[in-house]
This record gives structure tokens, C-alpha cells and sequence, in this order.
């Protein structure tokens, strides 16, 4: 087992996400019949999380055509905030041990394959808000359409204590 990210001996991600000027959002709100995040056994499961801020998508359509790569991936970091929002509201940001596993999906436009750059914005703020414990196993996956016309979506699996 490692370390807890928050607490004795690991890394206070509530005091990293203050240093980073970050605070965590509301929880978004289920948009069909599931919850925002689930826990079993020692594992929260986080459902796909778009980057809603105060209920609104920033940009929508594809990247490589409507979205450029870098607002994607900022869009990708807003992904990855909400769903620390889901797992505060769950467990508590202090209970998580380890950011195991992130999915990303990229709306992409044809010819667009930057997908793993994009998720870089979500894998970079759990690297930076948790360190070494945000280091992860992900997939970045490009498909042709999400929720909203949003132009990515990340899930996120978290070991907690």
C-alpha cells in the first residue's frame, strides 16, 4: 500500500491545490441516471466528467476543427478539477492514496490525433496537485462525439484508505 496523499508523511493536496490558486468546484450534477462518483472496496470510481463550469461547457465542438489543442487541454484540466470535486464530496480528498487510473475521450475532428497531449492537461494537474501519487495509468481515446457537444471527458479511478 502507499502513502496517503494528504495527512502524515504525504502530500496535503488541499494545500497544493491553494499553492496551485485552484479551488475546488461544486460537484456537477449527474446529467442521466448515475452518481458523480461510487466507492467499492478501497477504490472510488469517478463517473466522466466534462468540463462544466457553473453548469456550462466553455467551448463545444471537435478539436482539431472548433477547439484548438490547447484550449482542449486546459478543458481537459477542468475535467480532472470537477471530478477532485466528486471525490471530495464522496471520501474526502484526504482519504485518496494513489490516482491510479484516468481515461480520457477527445471529440476529435478527422485527422486530429493529439489526443494524448490533450489528456496531458488532466494528467498534469493530478501530478501537480499530488506528486508522485498522481502519477498514473490512463488511455486517451479520440471518438466522434460527446455529451453536449463537449470536446473531452475524463473518468478518473482513485485508491483511498
Amino acid at each position: 500500500m502507499t502513502t496517503p496523499i494528504s495527512g502524515e508523511g504525504g502530500v496535503d493536496a488541499y494545500a497544493r491545490l491553494a499553492e496551485l490558486g485552484l479551488t475546488l468546484p461544486k460537484v456537477v450534477p449527474p446529467l442521466a441516471a448515475y452518481v458523480p462518483a461510487v466507492q467499492t472496496g478501497n477504490y472510488v470510481y469517478v463517473s466522466g466528467q466534462l468540463p462544466l463550469v457553473e453548469g456550462k461547457l466553455p467551448h463545444t465542438g471537435k478539436v482539431g476543427a472548433e477547439v484548438s489543442a490547447e484550449q482542449a487541454t486546459e478543458l481537459a484540466r477542468l475535467c480532472a478539477l470537477n471530478g477532485l470535486a466528486a471525490i471530495e464530496s464522496l471520501v474526502g480528498l484526504g482519504r485518496v492514496v494513489k490516482i491510479v487510473k484516468v481515461t480520457g475521450f477527445v471529440a476529435s475532428a478527422p485527422g486530429f490525433t493529439g489526443q494524448p497531449a490533450v489528456i496531458n492537461g488532466a494528467s498534469n494537474l493530478f501530478g501537480d496537485v499530488f506528486g508522485e501519487q498522481g502519477r498514473h495509468a490512463r488511455s486517451a481515446v479520440g471518438v466522434s462525439e460527446l455529451p453536449l457537444g463537449s470536446p473531452v471527458e475524463v473518468e478518473i479511478i482513485a485508491e483511498v484508505q
